[in-house]
């Protein structure tokens, strides 16, 4: 008998059918009343298929008795409560390496755009106003540059290749330093300091909530731009608002928000600063590669083998 999983939100029609190969799967998005459907299904659900922005709260988990798995379709996993999944002896796996070449790729398209002003320029050829109204003021260079990155990870490490092959002095801020031939700053706001763009790339949660305070922001000064293709909850996104408003920022590029796919309309009315809807990952290819692994993930823990990518608990 195949095991029941619940999958949490919708996803691609190879997705869907490459899990319901191997799984009886239980579709939580299509329930009229989630809470009735979990107390009817809850009993025999012994895996979760879901992404990095429903996760699982314990209050899911809490309805599931016999879940054994978790496989989150995502690197981050802010929104899994890893606590109640320790305390049961509930496995969690994510999905790494796989989206870490696209969300690079997203990084330096947005820093790009930001610092080009690609989007206004867009408009301006677009709308006939270059004929009307002539050439757009002069844009600010990428190349031979510096960029502080936050969070020296497999993506931050991704981005700051891309960024050395376009000749920018890169330097970083992890919790500690690491191995890296790359300058290490022990504060974000001495780094921020420092650098003409600044490239979050840090895990989200409570360990990097609100890193990118008013306080690195206005570091980074009114010439500088920020990139965040990390999580919404790592930078204040009010303070980033009124610099941006305020001139103390030049431009952002953002992929992600703090209470997606709600972005505060102070934000979007901002000329200075490019907005994709949490793009970062989602290629064709990549989202086939992550499916892909929550399906082995989990199709591993039901055989009694060792997991392609366990999380460490």
């Amino acid at each position: 008998m195949k095991p029941d999983v619940l999958m949490t939100r919708p996803s691609t029609p190879a997705a869907l059918a490459a899990l319901e190969r191997p799984f009886r799967v239980h579709r939580l998005w299509e329930a009229a009343d989630p809470a009735a459907f979990l107390k009817e299904v809850g009993p025999s659900i012994r895996g979760i298929a879901s992404d990095g922005g429903a996760g699982a709260s314990a209050e899911l988990m809490g309805a599931l008795p016999r879940l054994e798995i978790v496989a989150i379709s995502a690197v981050g996993l802010d929104a899994v409560d890893l606590g109640h999944a320790k305390a049961r002896g509930i496995v969690v796996a994510n999905t790494p390496d796989v989206l870490t070449e696209d969300v690079a790729d997203m990084a330096l398209a947005l820093l790009l755009a930001a610092a080009r002003e690609v989007v206004p320029g867009d408009a301006h050829a677009r709308s006939g106003a270059w004929g009307r109204e002539g050439n757009r003021p002069l844009t600010r260079r990428v190349n031979g540059k510096r960029a502080g990155i936050l969070g020296l990870g497999r993506i931050g490490r991704a981005v700051a290749r891309r960024l050395e092959a376009m000749n920018v002095q890169v330097a970083y801020h992890n919790r500690r330093p690491i191995e890296s031939p790359y300058i290490y700053y022990g504060r974000a706001s001495d780094l921020a300091r420092d650098v003409d763009f600044l490239i979050v790339t840090a895990a989200g949660g409570e360990g990097s909530r609100g890193l990118v305070d008013r306080e690195v922001i206005e570091a980074l000064g009114p010439d500088g731009i920020l990139v965040n293709v990390a999580r919404g909850s790592v930078v204040d996104e009010e303070a980033l608002t009124d610099a941006l408003r305020d001139g103390k920022l030049a431009a952002a590029g953002l992929d992600v928000f703090a209470h997606e796919p709600h972005v505060p309309e102070a934000l979007r009315s901002l000329p200075n600063v490019v907005l994709q809807p949490h793009m970062g990952s989602a290629t064709v290819e990549t989202r086939a590669a992550m499916a892909d692994l929550v399906v082995r993930n989990l199709e591993a823990h039901f055989a009694g083998k060792l997991l392609p990518t366990p999380v460490p608990l």
